[in-house]
């Protein structure tokens, strides 16, 4: 289910917006680049221009890291809907995960929830946003 919509022009690739600080976030970026051959996804940080940008666009708040944004076809994702989609918009054997949409988004997202409030923690932080190699900068923006 989509968070809210805009009715400026959409982006032409899907725009994944992630917590630049954040080490899971930065290993699931790595994880879809490296599982995305045909370079559809493009990504910005939420902490970037960029990012307070779309987030501002969509009415989301801004400077809550709290969660990924994935912003597709002129609509904002958030949540636990963004790797569900993120999934299907990989497709081959990917897209089997899309079953997971089966479980209510009230228990996927208190689950993406918990995660979220314990990354830090659990897999620590960066003092600075991830930079990517000269390779794939012109997937990120902002």
């Amino acid at each position: 289910m989509p968070v809210k919509t805009s009715h400026l022009t959409p982006q032409p690739s899907p725009l994944l917006l992630f917590d630049g600080v954040c080490n899971l976030c930065n290993a699931s970026v790595q994880w879809v680049i490296k599982h995305d051959p045909d370079g559809i996804f493009r990504f910005a940080s939420l902490q970037s221009d960029t990012g307070k940008a779309m987030l501002q666009r969509f009415n989301l708040p801004v400077g809550e890291l709290n969660t990924v944004v994935l912003v597709d076809g002129g609509k904002a994702y958030t949540r636990s809907d963004v790797p569900l989609r993120i999934f299907k918009k990989l497709g081959g054997g990917w897209s089997a995960f899309a079953v997971f949409a089966i479980v209510p988004k009230s228990i996927r997202d208190a689950v993406y929830d918990w995660i979220a409030k314990n990354r830090y923690r659990w897999f620590g932080k960066k003092d600075e946003c991830w930079l990517p190699t000269p390779e794939l900068r012109a997937r990120f923006l902002g």
